[in-house]
């Protein structure tokens, strides 16, 4: 944009405020009163009149005045009659120590300063030690007091001895100024004074003349599109030059400016809930760390999410997040244009903007390190210079900003001499394709070990990591690399604390708070496997610190020596723990802390009803006070920091009392019967046991009335095994017409409707991943349907793991486990517990019946597969992994071996009749979650990493065949079929390779992948396509087909062929879907084939396979992350409210 003639800043406003007078010019929010609310009128008519008494008070020559304050209603008007005097307003923090604002005051030569009354006494007891104070005037209706500082008398003898030698010399320099009047710019030119940070080195006043930064205001206002019907949130302090475009932005257009207390600024919850549904914020600047504190789910479902009123997201102050990290925080659909900004103070405010194009944060680019920090802004220069001080063209260098006009004064600097000059910023960055990419900044790249360390960019690699919600690094005492990570908070979990009414969130909280006291320790190593990963061995941090949240400076910005306070207070008293006592004892060990943390003298009161962050708390002191209660009453939890920075001092303590007190723990019986059958594992055996044949397995020994045993076992994605136990191997029982057993008959005769799936041929029988549908000539009209529940389960936790489904001659049982710890096995007809089992910690991984019939298996997240007997649930033998375990076991249909992967990065296989590990694989350093799969012609094993490493192996010996690598993690587990291998990434996409390792295709969502894939075959009569989310003009495809049925976050269903990858039909749900469909015979209603799926919003949906159409819905009260299975008329699926379903899908007329 081309430079223009510039107003002033409260020229702007005035205009805007002539054009717009009845329009809200701001509107201050506490979040609990009704609002207050000043229209354009009140601020023009209020600020007139604050300028006339302002100039009647100390004259129209005044060059600066100082305004301490808080965030009021009235600011707009303090702010606009100071600029209209015409003085530059210096802003004054009252939470700053006194020493930094009376040496501010110092260098500025303030001799005036308004006051918001109510802080008064405050200003005169925090500086009458320091300064001769006259109250002056006081204006009521302005809420202000104005003071004069009698700069002849500034520090009293004792305050001026007290000052270091550093400051005695710059008091000197200062007093060499005030000789010369002419270095400073006329009070009509400048807009602000303001400080640097002071980071390097003592603070440098910044003043800052109007034609400086009025270009920003102009330029952003163009670029953002502002309009009169904006509300543009203030979030930074006055101090902080951000605040300056926020405030401006918004009164120069007509718009309204939000404003907020700062205590609400830095309480995540409450501000979300002022910004987006008491207001409706269009225009957010702020530093991403700022933004980080509202956490995942927030940022996904209201600030970014589909249908977010946010217009406008500006990110600037600190480096801009990854495009990966930047992704993770929309929610498919929407819509608002996110932009970087650069900047420094000494160029008050932004010299550089970029745009981020839509398509970008969702191409498979978007996990690139860095993004450029765009053009130059108008009237501004930037260059970027080598260490000898040439220009760079492409390479690294430093950024050198100015500009002819964009001229800021520092410290004792004229405007002739400060004019035209590039002002180095210290930050350096990298020049590719004439993009500017930000490194670091100087004094962040650090030699380590003989190597070149740039800090940042090593926090943007820990931040791409899953197990990191946000992270900083530092080195403590320029010599040991530490990490400050915030843990990656289970969004499901925060999910179900916020759903339903206010009792239920406080039940769902503190029964969450139960089990989130996961090994820290082990989490840490993740942290530290997965950067092993991506960075060099001389970047690799020495320790790694986990925090609920990265404190703040006032201006928003990571604030690095408290995180090094923290770090070094946390190795003082780590052996120092004590426990807890009674619940008085514990409140009255909470109300010391809490005194402490906040200054209270020890005789304070905390009552029950006290805030900690309205009670003057900040986001360090709450870090402390969590760190305080996690160190001397050793406990904690995930909920634990939201509870202090939202919650009551009575929330606190029932948050503490029932995280200590009500875990649920095994018994005693259970425990001795465990410990008697562990058996050493042989976690790091990587060879094939030697003793170990596939061919020679021998069945159990089992009485002669089960000696021809035949069950069925149904699994997720569409997985139903027929065992014929003594049967070849390579054979499996159908359920056709002819060769059934005796067995098999009882079974139809207790099930007659219990014909899922029609296996058309060995092989496809071997993969139990995959789903046939019958082929019958069933041509008739499909009828509507109707969901019912039969029964249901209360397993006292959330229930995330999938069923499994044992049906057996006599009985049909499901077996699925809790985050309680519990595993239940249930009668299908009834819903009664056969039996309960409860293990030694929480329970993700769904369970596998073994080959035999009689042990049903299951991972833990104490790291321990349990073998239980299916009658009983006794312990029959448990395998110790090196860490949690949540991917679901699979069962080799030839060998009978029980594969398993784990967090520790290895693949097991256990034969649990002798009770040994047969092999391990250790896939590389990236954690399994997902679950294998075994497919038997070819015969493979497939096990995908969060590291993106989709293993294929021997499932004889463990032996590597081939690795395809992503950069994305996978969360969802590989499906097979006999001609490929289909699994989804968190990048969107859904991919086939050949069984050989070779791509087939790739197919694109609109969000991420954690639904694992169903493949089942469609009847012939769907090679002509349906409407339902085809393409125009596609091809006849063959007689009878495989198709892949995948869910995504985007909310959808997708069919797709997986003979070449394109759509069949997409069907949109009402929420995202986390699930695996399932494929089912629909012959009993009158349809081909059915599908049921499940979205996060907790509806269960039953689909046309062919089609795509909705056959059936039905809304459960919770979150469902569990996948349904199928048999029968019976739809069985976990629900995070705490139960288990079994619904009937029946027929019902029109």
């Amino acid at each position: 944009m081309n430079s223009v003639i510039m107003k002033s800043l409260h020229a702007m406003v005035h205009e805007a405020a002539v054009n717009h007078g009845d329009k809200t010019a701001a509107i201050f929010d506490t979040g609990a009163s009704p609002a207050s609310c000043l229209t354009y009128d009140q601020l023009l008519a209020l600020g007139n009149e604050l300028c006339k008494n302002v100039q009647g008070a100390v004259g129209e020559n005044e060059q600066v005045i100082g305004v301490f304050c808080d965030v009021n209603i009235l600011l707009p008007v303090w702010i606009f009659g100071v600029l209209q005097v015409p003085a530059a307003y210096v802003p004054l923090n009252p939470g700053s120590p006194p020493l930094l604002t009376m040496r501010i005051m110092d260098r500025c030569h303030l001799k005036f300063c308004l006051i918001q009354s109510t802080l008064l006494q405050q200003f005169q007891s925090a500086f009458s030690g320091l300064l001769s104070i006259e109250v002056f005037a006081a204006w009521s209706a302005h809420k202000l007091t104005l003071v004069k500082l009698h700069k002849n008398s500034l520090m009293s003898p004792e305050a001026s001895n007290r000052r270091p030698m550093e400051d005695n010399q710059t008091l000197k320099t200062e007093q060499e100024e005030r000789q010369h009047p002419s270095a400073d710019a006329p009070g009509k030119e400048l807009a602000y004074v303001l400080h640097t940070s002071g980071t390097t080195g003592l603070p440098k006043i910044v003043k800052v003349p109007h034609k400086c930064i009025v270009p920003n205001i102009v330029h952003l206002s163009s670029l953002f599109q502002m309009t009169p019907e904006d509300v543009v949130f203030l979030a930074s302090p006055l101090t902080f030059d951000p605040s300056v475009v926020e405030m401006f932005l918004a009164l120069s257009s007509g718009a309204c400016l939000l404003m907020v207390p700062s205590a609400v600024r830095r309480m995540p919850g409450r501000l979300a809930n002022v910004l987006f549904r008491r207001n409706t914020t269009t225009v957010l600047q702020a530093t991403p760390t700022l933004l980080r504190r509202f956490g995942g789910r927030v940022l996904q479902e209201e600030i970014l999410s589909a249908g977010s009123s946010l217009r406008v997201l500006a990110l600037g102050g600190e480096v801009c997040p990854s495009l990966f990290v930047l992704n993770s925080w929309r929610q498919t659909g929407n819509k608002t244009r996110i932009y970087n900004l650069y900047g420094t103070t000494e160029v008050s405010c932004w010299a550089c903007c970029h745009r981020l194009p839509d398509n970008l944060l969702f191409s498979d680019h978007m996990d690139n390190g860095s993004v450029p920090l765009g053009e130059p802004l108008m009237d501004t220069a930037v260059e970027v210079r080598d260490e000898n001080g040439r220009l760079v063209t492409e390479g690294e260098g430093q950024v050198f900003i100015g500009g002819q006009e964009r001229v800021c004064l520092l410290d004792g600097e004229t405007m002739t001499a400060a004019k035209g000059v590039m002002r180095a910023t210290g930050d350096w960055v990298m020049v590719q394709n004439s993009h500017l990419y930000y490194l670091g900044r100087k004094d962040r790249l650090v030699k380590r070990h003989g190597q070149m360390l740039h800090l940042d960019a090593l926090q943007q690699a820990m931040e791409r990591l899953p197990q990191v919600e946000a992270g900083v690094v530092g080195l403590h005492e320029n010599s040991r690399l530490v990490a400050f990570v915030v843990p990656t908070i289970d969004t499901r979990t925060v999910s179900s604390e916020h759903s339903g009414n206010q009792e239920q969130h406080v039940h769902s909280s503190t029964k969450d708070s139960e089990d989130s006291r996961v090994s820290s320790r082990a989490l840490e190593m993740e942290v530290l496997r997965g950067l092993s990963q991506l960075v060099p061995n001389h970047s690799i941090p020495d320790t790694v610190l986990l925090v609920p949240a990265l404190p703040l400076t006032n201006h928003g910005k990571v604030a690095m020596e408290k995180l090094m306070r923290l770090y070094e207070r946390q190795r003082e008293v780590s052996d120092k723990h004590t426990r807890m006592g009674d619940m008085e004892t514990v409140r009255e060990r909470l109300q010391a802390l809490w005194k402490e943390c906040l200054g209270l003298c020890d005789d304070g009161v905390v009552t029950d009803d006290a805030h900690f962050m309205l009670s003057g708390g900040d986001s360090l002191q709450a870090l402390r006070l969590f760190d305080y209660i996690t160190v001397t009453m050793e406990t904690a939890s995930a909920g634990l920091l939201e509870v202090i920075l939202d919650g009551s001092f009575s929330d606190v303590l029932k948050h503490i009392t029932a995280t200590h007190q009500n875990p649920i723990k095994t018994s005693g019986k259970r425990q001795a019967e465990d410990s008697a059958s562990v058996v050493p594992s042989k976690r790091y055996h990587t060879e094939v046991d030697s003793n170990f044949d596939p061919e020679g397995i021998l069945p159990p020994v089992v009485s002669s009335e089960r000696s021809n045993m035949r069950f069925v076992v149904v699994r997720r994605a569409g997985g139903v095994v027929f065992w014929d136990y003594f049967l070849k191997r390579e054979q499996r029982l159908v359920t056709n017409s002819t060769g059934a057993s005796d067995n098999m008959d009882k079974i139809q005769e207790n099930y007659p409707s219990a014909e899922p799936l029609f296996i058309s041929k060995p092989s496809q029988q071997c993969n139990a991943g995959s789903g046939v549908t019958t082929q019958s000539g069933i041509t008739k009209d499909s009828q509507p349907l109707g969901l019912q529940v039969c029964w249901s389960s209360d397993t006292g936790r959330c229930v995330d793991a999938s069923p499994v489904l044992l049906i057996g001659p006599e009985r049909a049982t499901v077996f699925i486990g809790s985050h309680s710890h519990r595993l239940q096995a249930l009668d299908l007809s009834s819903g009664e517990v056969v039996w309960e089992r409860v293990l030694g910690d929480r329970l993700e991984s769904s369970a596998a019946v073994s080959k035999c019939g009689t042990l049903v298996a299951l991972g833990c997240y104490d790291g321990q597969v349990y073998f239980l007997s299916v009658a009983s649930g006794e312990t029959c033998w448990v395998f110790k992994t090196g860490d949690a375990v949540k991917s679901s076991p699979v069962v080799d249909p030839q060998t009978g071996l029980v594969i398993i992967g784990s967090h520790d990065g290895h693949v097991y296989a256990l034969e649990p009749l002798v009770k040994r590990c047969v092999w391990t694989y250790y896939c590389g350093g990236g954690a399994v979650f997902s679950s294998p799969c075994v497919h038997s012609s070819p015969r493979r094993l497939y096990s995908a990493t969060l590291r993106g490493q989709l293993h294929c192996l021997s499932p004889d010996s463990g032996k590597v065949l081939w690795t395809h690598c992503t950069d994305v993690p996978f969360f969802s587990s590989p499906s097979c079929s006999d001609s490929c291998v289909c699994i989804g990434s968190v990048n969107g996409q859904i991919s086939a390779l050949s069984h050989d390792g070779h791509m087939l295709w790739n197919f694109l969502t609109d969000g991420p992948v954690f639904s694992s894939p169903c493949l089942a075959s469609l009847p012939p009569s769907t090679n002509q396509r349906t409407r339902a989310g085809a393409y125009d003009g596609c091809t006849t495809l063959s007689p009878a087909y495989q198709a892949v049925f995948c869910g995504s976050h985007d909310c959808s269903v997708y069919c797709i062929n997986s003979a070449d990858g394109s759509l069949l039909w997409r069907f949109q749900t009402t929420g995202k879907v986390y699930s695996s469909p399932f494929v089912f015979d629909g012959a009993p209603w009158g349809i081909r084939t059915l599908v049921a799926v499940a979205s996060t919003d907790g509806t269960l949906w039953v689909l046309d396979g062919e089609q795509g159409t909705l056959k059936a819905s039905f809304f459960l009260p919770g979150e469902l992350f569990s996948s349904p299975i199928v048999w029968g008329h019976t739809i069985v699926v976990g629900c995070r409210n705490d139960y288990v379903y079994c619904l009937e899908l029946t027929s019902r007329k029109e």
